[in-house]
């Protein structure tokens, strides 16, 4: 038998002899090479032999290709892209299969857009011939019932970016294009189509530079705007910040808390995508969700000051002090309109269209005075209460609090942590513990199934660190678990994911008694979200990709599962899944 360098030298020589023709399919991988997108999540279709027959010959040529990633779900693509995107900053590809793969990423795509994650989707089209006139032409008879109206029109609401190829010679352009307007603040998805021809179509190889089409710069804020922020921040006497995503870009935390530090600014986190602020910092006053409760430092700011956020608080039951005397509101945002959200609106003084990372940097270069943090008292009230909430619970029924900080004890500060816990968001967040920019991330948006995608995404960018997946019983089965564990095992990507298991969704239950406390609903004893008996979460996990898989219903069981779950996902390099029974819905 032949070792393995003789079969490649072997194998090498077999293809030497083959006529290397150069296709839109070889453009189009080349571009994507040279703009440094390193992974290709796809799921290949009868649209696709031009990239296939590329791939394989960069392959056989020794010829730099993006890795292939293999996705038996669209979903799952997009969200392993999201999260690649979220925790490196570069975006990364999708490859699916013309309008049915298109419409099978569904909720991801919400994501993507609403969270804003630079990604190019890419998708074949039907041949727009059926005689041979051209290479690719159709040959199967899928080829007529794929040919739609308006195939980008699916996701044309979504997209910052869509367009279709309609030659392979200017391919390289339009990928450079595609990539530099989703890149650019705001950033977000774009979409790409091109039928079979266009990848089968022959050409002569072009040169562009990928340089000439970086994001475009950030923008600042304009100086007389910046003098009025200075003075405001200066002479306010209980300022607050809020935010939700600018902890997308680290150096935008090192600003802010260089801002606390001066000023003695506290910081309050509503809704938050990305880890914005060290949850030791003496300013930190916490992050609120969908809690029904008026948060008493933003109700006591006399400045607030806005930073990327897209629901900065819910006015109904949570809002800063107004009237004459009320706080005054300023807003800094890459997407301070909010233009895709059709009913938008804060009542701020000032509005400004930056870069927080940029603006942030210039506010403490202009600051000329220094002060005592007048939130310290309130940060500490707020430790206290976590620690009194995430004690041992004195019955055997596990809290969310409970659960968390056992996970908490047993991680370091470099841990990325993902979030999709719904309705105990608040709970997890909060009793995690981050600290380090890039360590704590949810879907930005609403479309359930993102954490386990999102997981291996964040693997596959930061092999060296331990990825905790922390979800709801509901999310876990939108995630598609079976090709998320199949795929973890395929491409070692191991990580712990955490179902904090309530039987059901509570999320429509608690929007209902929100509406209706009084009503039919709230004294039934079923409203059709529960998930009784619930499946096998982990069992899934374990059946298809070998994954440590545990049930864990009793308190003392939870601190030393998740210790031995954790030795497997780093000692093992396996998936370790634990289903933690908490209180009913």
């Amino acid at each position: 038998m032949p070792d393995a360098q003789q079969w490649r030298k072997c194998f090498r020589q077999k293809y030497a002899s083959l006529e290397i023709v150069y296709t839109g399919a070889s453009a189009l991988m080349e571009a994507l090479v040279d703009a440094g997108v390193s992974h290709l999540f796809a799921n290949f279709g009868s649209d696709h032999p031009g990239i296939v027959e590329a791939l394989a010959k960069a392959r056989a040529t020794g010829k730099p290709a993006p890795k292939v990633i293999t996705c038996p779900n669209e979903m799952v693509a997009l969200t392993c892209a999201q999260g690649f995107a979220q925790i490196s900053g570069r975006p990364q590809t999708v490859l699916v299969h013309v309008d049915c793969g298109t419409q099978a990423m569904a909720g991801a795509v919400h994501n993507v857009a609403k969270c804003r994650v630079p990604v190019l989707i890419f998708a074949g089209a039907s041949p727009y011939t059926q005689e041979g006139e051209l290479k690719g032409s159709r040959n199967e008879f899928i080829h007529w019932l794929q040919d739609v109206p308006d195939q980008r029109g699916i996701l044309r609401g979504y997209m910052k970016y869509e367009n279709e190829l309609r030659t392979g010679r200017n391919i390289k352009q339009m990928i450079y294009r595609a990539l530099q307007i989703a890149s650019s603040d705001p950033p977000g998805p774009a979409y790409l189509m091109a039928a079979r021809e266009v990848l089968e179509e022959e050409i002569t190889p072009v040169s562009i530079d990928a340089a000439r089409w970086r994001p475009i710069a950030p923008q600042p804020l304009p100086e007389s705007g910046l003098a009025d922020l200075v003075n405001s921040l200066q002479g306010a006497k209980r300022p607050l910040v809020v935010t939700s995503y600018l902890g997308r870009n680290p150096h935008a935390v090192i600003e802010l808390v260089g801002l606390a530090d001066r000023l003695g600014v506290g910081v309050l986190e509503s809704v938050p995508t990305y880890l914005n602020f060290p949850s030791d910092h003496p300013c930190y006053v916490g992050q609120q969700g969908n809690e029904h409760i008026q948060n008493p430092s933003l109700a006591e700011a006399d400045l607030v000051l806005v930073l990327d956020s897209d629901v900065p608080w819910i006015p109904l039951f949570n809002k800063p002090s107004d009237g004459p005397s009320g706080a005054k509101i300023c807003h800094i945002d890459i997407d301070p309109l909010k233009e895709r959200t059709p009913l938008w609106y804060i009542p701020a003084a000032q509005v400004f269209r930056a870069d927080c990372a940029t603006a942030l940097r210039q506010i403490n270069e202009r600051l000329d005075t220094q002060r005592q943090t007048p939130y310290r008292e309130k940060h500490e009230a707020w430790v206290a209460e976590l620690t009194r909430r995430e004690q041992r619970p004195s019955g055997d029924v596990i809290t969310a609090e409970y659960l968390t900080a056992c996970v908490r004890r047993q991680i370091d500060r470099d841990t990325v942590i993902v979030n999709e816990g719904i309705t105990n968001y608040s709970a997890i967040n909060n009793h995690i513990g981050c600290t380090k920019p890039g360590t704590r991330f949810t879907s930005g948006a609403s479309s359930l199934g993102w954490n386990g995608g999102a997981s291996i995404g964040m693997k596959l960018a930061c092999p060296d660190k331990t990825v905790v997946c922390l979800t709801g019983d509901g999310s876990y089965m939108f995630s598609v678990p079976s090709t998320v564990h199949w795929m973890a095992r395929k491409y070692q990507t191991p990580f712990l994911t955490v179902i904090y298991n309530n039987r059901g969704w509570r999320a429509p239950k608690f929007s209902m008694l929100a509406v209706h406390p009084d009503g039919y609903a709230s004294k039934a004893e079923d409203i059709d979200v529960a998930f009784d008996p619930p499946p096998d979460y982990s069992g899934i996990a374990a059946a298809a990709g070998g994954a440590f898989a545990r049930i864990v219903k009793a308190v003392d069981d939870v601190e030393p599962a998740v210790a031995e779950a954790l030795q497997v996902v780093r000692e093992e390099k396996r998936c370790a899944v634990l289903d933690v029974w908490l209180e009913h819905l």
